[in-house]
């Protein structure tokens, strides 16, 4: 899964891709090997979006929840938004279930479930 992060310059995401990493370190569930975490400024998302499993946005960019989904042209991605106080944590743990539930309902979305 390629999990790409968005905030105004990309510095404040890679800290939470540090701690997403981290989580799929931790857990006996997942592998590292299913994980590429990319942490980017949001304007040089369009280059990036096509390659998406998932994207989040950190919350100084929420605004731009709209144009994120416009951009998708109509491919189911999910887009996570982390609220503030998660995205102050660096909880990475929780950010990481938020897209992987965000993701499973796309596949059951996509399965008619």
């Amino acid at each position: 899964m390629n999990i790409v992060l968005c905030c105004a310059g990309g510095l404040s995401t890679t800290m939470l891709m540090n701690s997403m990493k981290d989580a799929v370190k931790r857990s006996p569930k997942l592998n590292e090997s299913d994980f590429h975490f990319d942490a980017i400024p949001v304007d040089i998302l369009d280059s990036e979006i096509n390659d998406a499993d998932a994207i989040v946005l950190g919350p100084q960019i929420a605004h731009k929840l709209d144009s994120v989904k416009k951009a998708l042209g109509g491919r189911e991605i999910p887009v996570v938004v982390v609220d503030s106080q998660t995205y102050g944590q660096m909880d990475g743990t929780t950010v990481l279930k938020k897209v992987l539930v965000e993701q499973r309902k796309v596949q059951l979305k996509k399965q008619g479930r």
